[in-house]
């Protein structure tokens, strides 16, 4: 009984399909399709100096032919690259003579399993290799856009999303507001943060606690932003708690503020519940240092400011009841007023109000830095008000022990019997 014939691997491309899957333009495909029969060849052959490898797209089948030199029976000396006159014209071309061209065609398939498994193979690699080089190109161009994903699986340190084109993305935990809380299925908004090609293996990474991802939802919600009518100079951001952005109007007709909030805070209210409530400052941009910096500590109504430009530092004075404003609830209204001028902010007391009031500073000598820090950052800047305020409300507020309290208070006591 004969032995059955050992079905061999199918090499038939439905080339439209192929290309539309693997998202790879035809030409760029065939390329790589050729270069892989070519590698495949030269293994078989030694050499490939001598074929055609044609492709037909619309028939999804490629056709190969192996062209020699014509010369006279019994003069062949490489069969590679020669053929025979008998051998020639009984090949399909009984008109040719010695010395011209022969073109055979050549069947693959006959060629066996292990050839087609290795063509198969070297294909495989070499279009993953381009998958790979389209998917970062793409992603690399659209770095700070604003995508939208849905969560496929959270892992303690990041979250693994995947967008509408079934390519993944990474979501880190530093890259994630502080309450976001993500659970398999759910729909995320953030932006394309940095896209890495380490060994041919891009990998997508968004953030939503950039500057860049509140920016971009503005231009979302803020028509007047994405016509570029209003252009959001600067922003500066506590993810989750607090951010200020500081916008202007190209058109004299456009209050940049109010286009930003919306009428009843309808547009702005939308960015909040997306950055988990995070509290947003609207406030208009100047190029004037000096006013930007009165703007940016807002709601503190500031008396006076001094700057110095080449060190970027400024000193702003404030009336006694607005340093707690000035300062923010954990500091984080002057931290933000910082990122967003670029300027390294110290607030005074304004020294009209009591010329014998002591700036806290002038205690370095008694207390260390951070003591003096701390105090100022829970809203003392000046003796007086320390004096004013009850021992708990200091302790509570500076966060400093009982012990360090009494003996500042004690120091600023002297100071002033004296």
């Amino acid at each position: 009984m004969a032995k059955k014939q050992e079905e061999l691997p199918s090499m038939q491309i439905e080339f439209g399909e192929f290309i539309k899957e693997k998202k790879i333009e035809s030409t760029t495909l065939i390329s790589v399709m050729e270069e892989s029969f070519r590698s495949v060849l030269v293994k078989m052959f030694g050499n490939d100096d001598n074929f055609d490898v044609i492709f037909n797209p619309e028939k999804g089948d490629c056709e190969i032919y192996q062209n020699f030199e014509v010369v006279a029976d019994g003069e062949v000396e490489d069969p590679n690259k020669q053929i025979g006159l008998s051998d020639a014209q009984a090949d399909d071309d009984p008109d040719c003579e010695v010395g011209e061209d022969h073109a055979r065609k050549i069947e693959f398939s006959k060629f066996g399993r292990r050839a087609i498994l290795n063509l198969k193979q070297t294909l495989a690699s070499k279009i993953l290799d381009l998958q790979k080089d389209a998917i970062y190109n793409k992603y690399k161009k659209r770095e700070g856009e604003l995508v939208t994903a849905e969560v496929y699986q959270v892992w303690k340190r990041e979250a693994l999303l995947i967008d509408d084109e079934k390519n993944e993305m990474l979501l880190p935990k530093d890259q994630q507001i502080p309450s976001d809380n993500f659970r398999k299925g759910d729909t995320v908004r953030a932006v394309i943060h940095k896209v890495d090609n380490t060994n041919n293996n891009p990998k997508i990474i968004v953030s939503r606690t950039s500057d860049e991802f509140l920016r971009r939802l503005f231009e979302l919600e803020v028509p007047e932003i994405h016509d570029g009518l209003i252009v959001i100079r600067e922003v500066a951001r506590i993810p989750g708690v607090r951010a200020k952005i500081a916008v202007e109007s190209y058109d004299d007709r456009i209050d940049p503020v109010g286009a930003c909030v919306g009428m009843k805070g309808g547009r702005i209210h939308g960015i909040v519940r997306e950055l988990r409530n995070e509290s947003i400052d609207v406030v208009p941009y100047t190029s004037n240092i000096t006013l930007l910096l009165q703007r940016a500590l807002s709601p503190a109504k500031v008396s006076n400011v001094r700057i110095d430009p080449e060190t970027k530092k400024a000193e702003i004075l404030v009336k006694p009841d607005e340093i707690s404003k000035a300062i923010g609830a954990r500091g984080l209204n002057i931290k933000l007023a910082m990122q967003l001028t670029g300027y390294d902010i110290e607030v005074y007391r304004d020294a009209d109000e009591d010329v014998e009031d002591i700036y806290i500073e002038e205690f370095r000598d008694e207390f260390d830095e951070w003591i003096i820090k701390a105090v100022k950052d829970a809203g003392f800047a000046t003796a007086k008000q320390l004096l004013k305020a009850t021992r708990e409300e200091i302790i509570d507020k500076a966060d400093l022990e009982e012990e360090t309290v009494d003996q500042l208070l004690e120091v600023i006591r002297s100071e002033f019997e004296e």
